[in-house]
């Protein structure tokens, strides 16, 4: 346990990456001002056309800095993307438990609460996409009533919010059943993720555990969940917990080739090498809206896997998606170069390495390395 909350709390000091500003919206629902803090990507400025995830925080008063941390950390190692981080405040005068009313016998929003989430839906969500380059998936985070609160969203025939992040729901009337019930309707991809711990408060565990024997009885291949039960941690420190877990678990589609992935998935393929990165990346595309290059270590893994099987031939296919990729870079006729001194026609290898020569140098691809190989395959001819 306190190794998490010294990782997470070392995470921190990477939130200088990104930029944060304050910001306001005035609400005709609620007839007032309310406030935002705003986390910007480090590239924002300089890509103007790029678009980003949303991560929307109640209690964004205690939950923006621990989120921001760990986002910071993870795209440090490009284990996370980048996201525009959207906290809102809600601790004057108790306000959160005001925003939340819903009436106790229906467990839907009345009152004030009722209000506000008409604020969210109706104002915030079009003053957010208006304002900054959210992309369409969206994420919501909350803590115990505003937790439970947020369920709310996903009765709506067409939810906001693709992912949620559930930290110890204090959840209204019938949502373990209901919550449960929609989750399991959905035709397009969700992710939902909750959690509770030992510590927590009891009165919450029982409907937090229902729900989900709820959820799982009720198997939905478009639905990514998760629950975590913590073991030592509180109501207030499951979060540190959390967070990390959550945030991994959805965005799990972005990580890079780890050596497990390899190991345990790519090299164990018989055949279709090169369309598993294909898919890697579409996927993450169509649940995420991440949109992005193979990363080169992806690629090597996959010419890794080929060579390991000795399926020389998926070379070419590579070759068609590093040009695709990397038009200007000398990958795609390394390649090329690879596969033909793998098969025998060393000429032709000769030749795709002398060719990447002349392209632009990436990763470990020197224009030095290309000439030795052309160099080393020549004399090989000559011993001919």
């Amino acid at each position: 346990m306190r190794k998490i909350i010294l990782l997470l709390a070392l995470s921190l000091s990477f939130s200088g990456f990104s930029q944060k500003i304050k910001d306001s919206i005035l609400s005709k629902k609620l007839d007032a001002y309310r406030y935002l803090s705003v986390g910007l990507p480090p590239s924002y400025d300089k890509e103007s056309k790029k678009t980003y995830p949303l991560l929307f925080l109640l209690d964004g008063d205690y939950l923006f800095n621990p989120f921001q941390g760990a986002l910071s950390y993870g795209n440090y190692w490009d284990d996370l993307p980048e996201v525009i981080i959207v906290g809102l405040t809600q601790n004057k005068e108790n306000e959160r438990y005001s925003d939340c009313t819903f009436d106790e016998s229906t467990g839907l929003p009345e009152g004030k609460g009722e209000q506000f989430f008409e604020f969210i839906g109706g104002e915030l969500m079009p003053f957010l996409q208006n304002k900054y380059r959210i992309s369409p998936f969206k994420i919501i985070a909350g803590h115990d009533v505003t937790a439970g609160y947020m369920n709310l969203f996903l009765y709506k025939d067409n939810p906001l919010f693709n992912a949620y992040i559930s930290l110890s729901p204090e959840l209204a009337t019938e949502m373990e059943v209901r919550v449960a019930d929609r989750l399991a309707s959905f035709k397009q991809n969700m992710f939902y993720y909750q959690s509770s711990a030992d510590g927590d408060i009891k009165k919450m565990r029982t409907k937090i555990a229902t729900l989900d024997e709820n959820i799982k009885a009720k198997s939905n291949p478009n639905l990514n969940y998760k629950f975590d039960d913590f073991k030592g941690a509180s109501h207030y420190s499951l979060v540190l917990y959390s967070i990390p877990s959550a945030l991994y678990q959805f965005f799990a589609s972005y990580q890079p080739i780890s050596t497990s992935e390899f190991q345990e998935k790519i090299v164990k393929l018989e055949s279709g090498y090169v369309e598993y990165l294909k898919n890697k990346y579409e996927t993450l595309e169509k649940a995420l809206g991440i949109k992005m290059p193979i990363r080169l270590n992806d690629f090597k893994a996959i010419e890794a896997a080929i060579i390991k099987n000795k399926a020389y031939a998926e070379f070419e296919q590579l070759a068609q998606l590093s040009r695709k990729m990397y038009p200007k870079s000398m990958l795609g006729d390394y390649h090329m170069a690879v596969y033909y001194e793998n098969t025998g026609d060393i000429k032709n290898a000769v030749k795709h390495y002398q060719n990447g020569f002349q392209m632009q140098e990436i990763g470990d691809l020197t224009k030095d390395m290309m000439l030795g190989k052309a160099d080393e395959l020549r004399v090989q001819i000559k011993k001919k």
